[in-house]
């Protein structure tokens, strides 16, 4: 167990060390972290032996669980809320394109059945919202327009869409007999519907239990939603719906609610998103045999290169077509669709879903997601700077997409008369619970004022003025 927490912290120091490094080149912080798990992997220069693909995959999920909340609660709907129509039908309808077209060439490229081709396809047909808005906010990418929106709610939204299909594909190779038209379109019913609902309903909950709760330790609010993340997932799993799906709806709704500590969560949820993906990319990485890596390049790489080509740009442009969207940004649109760290996941539930699969999928989709975040994802700033998508003004800062924009200044005074039934009441400034984004100027006590304190007690009869941004819906 020592060794085991050596090496992690090792691995933690060496993944952002060198990424700091390589970064100033123009490397994809998440291809660092792939290769360094490939290096201590079992044919690397460290040679640790990893081939639990059942431990993969259930450490990948919950993984995968954070980003995707973290993706959903750090979504500015105000900011997102035009480009929602074209962003969910390329999330959903462009998924179903990309899949079908890659499906029907892996069935005549490497002559597998349909029923793998397709399988194949939907797993890959995803754009993957951590590698995406890994590069777009560490290289502070300022995109014109609503670009970042747009992208954003896509790639966010549409690992769930890829996941369902992949485990209806499955179900079929697994269950001919068993599935036809009928319990297909309950499947999907399910999928939507339980995970819908759930995620609203989880995070409606969350909300108010927030909003009216006291909890004595302010850390204790982070956990409280931590906790909500998880559950939203695995209930909605559990009644058969789209568990990633609940807890990206879960995300948007929390954070885009007002609430206690939003701060001081958000902060919170980016560190652990970050150290998810460090430790799911390494992960994925150690699971990785690089001989067998070489033995899929020619097929991975005309896969990786139809899709990049062929099958994303064809989806973009059919459905962008009835929407304002310039040539140039249909064609960024295009480029942008990195493969990343959730296909080899689904790739690692089919290895262990107990189908035949006559390829080496987990290879496969690999080398493919590795293909796309190197060359993909170094090139996006270069796409974007030749076809003059890059917006240098601060205001539109890539960061106005994410609910850490602080937003137009809109400061108010407000004077509070501390009643017998005001929960601040009797408590110290540090122990009332105020909002972060609050400030008690002054407090006003008899004929006094008084300068306030963290150790201040708030008493019965106090006029409280208060100071920050949107206050009347903050107390």
């Amino acid at each position: 167990m020592t060794e085991l927490m050596i090496i992690s912290g090792l691995v933690l120091i060496i993944c952002i060390t060198s990424s700091k490094v390589l970064y100033k080149f123009g490397v994809p912080m998440l291809l660092i972290f792939i290769v360094l798990g490939m290096l201590f992997g079992s044919e690397g220069l460290v040679g640790i032996y990893f081939d639990n693909y059942e431990l993969t995959s259930h450490l990948c999920s919950l993984a995968l669980v954070f980003i995707m909340f973290y993706g959903g609660f750090g979504t500015n709907w105000s900011i997102s809320k035009p480009v929602a129509i074209p962003s969910i039908l390329m999330s959903s309808l462009g998924v179903i394109i990309t899949a079908g077209l890659t499906g029907v060439f892996c069935h005549l490229l490497m002559k597998t059945t349909l029923q793998e081709g397709f399988l194949i396809g939907a797993i890959v047909a995803s754009t993957d919202a951590a590698s995406v808005f890994a590069v777009l906010r560490s290289q502070k990418l300022n995109l014109k327009g609503s670009l970042a929106s747009f992208l954003e709610i896509e790639s966010g939204s549409n690992d769930p869409v890829a996941y369902m299909m992949t485990i209806i594909i499955l179900s079929m190779m697994k269950n001919p007999s068993q599935l036809n038209l009928i319990n297909m379109f309950s499947i999907i019913i399910n999928q939507i519907v339980f995970g819908l609902i759930i995620g609203f309903l989880i995070a409606k909950v969350t909300v108010y239990v927030i909003r009216h709760s006291d909890f004595e330790i302010e850390g204790f609010y982070t956990i409280f939603v931590m906790a909500v993340a998880i559950l939203s997932y695995s209930f909605s799993q559990y009644l058969g719906g789209n568990g990633y799906l609940s807890v990206y709806i879960s995300g948007i709704i929390i954070g885009n609610s007002k609430i206690l500590h939003k701060k001081s969560m958000f902060q919170f949820f980016d560190a652990i998103s970050w150290i998810m993906q460090i430790g799911l990319f390494f992960l994925l990485g150690l699971l990785s045999f690089p001989s067998k890596v070489l033995q899929v390049t020619t097929i991975s790489i005309s896969i990786a290169l139809f899709m990049i080509l062929v099958a994303r740009p064809l989806a973009t442009f059919i459905i962008l077509y009835p929407f304002e969207f310039t040539i140039k940004e249909k064609i960024f649109i295009s480029w942008v669709g990195l493969r990343g760290a959730a296909s080899v996941v689904f790739a690692i539930f089919a290895t262990t879903y107990g189908v035949n699969i006559e390829n080496d999928i987990f290879h496969i989709i690999f080398f493919i997601a590795l293909f796309s975040v190197a060359i993909q994802g170094t090139f996006i700033p270069k796409v974007a700077n030749i076809l003059d998508l890059i917006e240098t003004e601060q205001e539109n800062s890539v960061l106005k997409t994410f609910t850490d924009y602080t937003g137009e200044i809109n400061t108010q005074l407000l004077e509070v008369m501390i009643t017998e039934d005001n929960k601040w009441k009797n408590k110290s400034i540090v122990d009332a619970g105020i909002p972060e984004e609050i400030l008690i100027v002054m407090i006003k006590r008899d004929d006094k004022i008084l300068v306030p304190k963290g150790s201040t007690v708030i008493n019965i009869g106090d006029i409280l003025v208060l100071s920050g941004n949107d206050i009347k819906n903050m107390i």
